[in-house]
């Protein structure tokens, strides 16, 4: 019974002290996490030419992806190759690591891809989520258009039973 008793103090104990970490960490806030992005803001030199046409590209393909909304194959197009581009993220990441020095004025593609995935990634990921909005809306519109039409037709049917 002492066994007992002394495995449910040490699990209390246990407990508590992750009790008083998590409140510690939540009383902390933000502050760390906004200290580390403006960290890695002020590292990034946003003048390279590189960059500038990187967010470039991501800019002219979310208008692409916004001004074609309406046209869904195109969209699942866009969808995919945004996608492909996120898959092979890593591989371009090597690649620029190797040949930084020909485009960069300092090395931005640690092994992690850390770098490489907030700039080249996230956006790609962010504009496929919005394609893929923009998709499902349009599938709920085509599914209520057929499902009008069916209605209509199944009315037309009754009428010409009923005559």
């Amino acid at each position: 019974m002492e066994d007992l008793y002394a495995a449910m103090n040490d699990h209390i104990d246990q407990m508590a002290d992750l009790l008083e970490k998590l409140s510690a960490e939540f009383r902390a806030g933000l502050q760390p996490a906004y200290d580390n992005f403006i960290g890695f803001f002020h590292a990034i030199d946003w003048k390279e030419p590189w960059l500038i046409g990187l967010m470039s590209f991501h800019v002219v393909l979310l208008l692409v992806v916004l001004i074609t909304r309406r046209n869904i194959n195109f969209q699942i197009c866009m969808f995919l190759m945004a996608l492909t581009g996120v898959y092979l993220a890593e591989n371009i990441n090597t690649l620029l690591a190797k040949n930084w020095r020909s485009f960069a004025g300092q090395n931005y593609f640690d092994p992690h891809g850390l770098f490489f995935s907030v700039l080249w990634s996230g956006p790609l990921i962010l504009i496929s989520i919005i394609n893929l909005v923009n998709s499902l809306i349009s599938l709920c519109y085509l599914i209520v258009r057929w499902k009008k039409a069916e209605l209509r037709h199944r009315a037309r049917i009754s009428r010409g039973k009923l005559d």
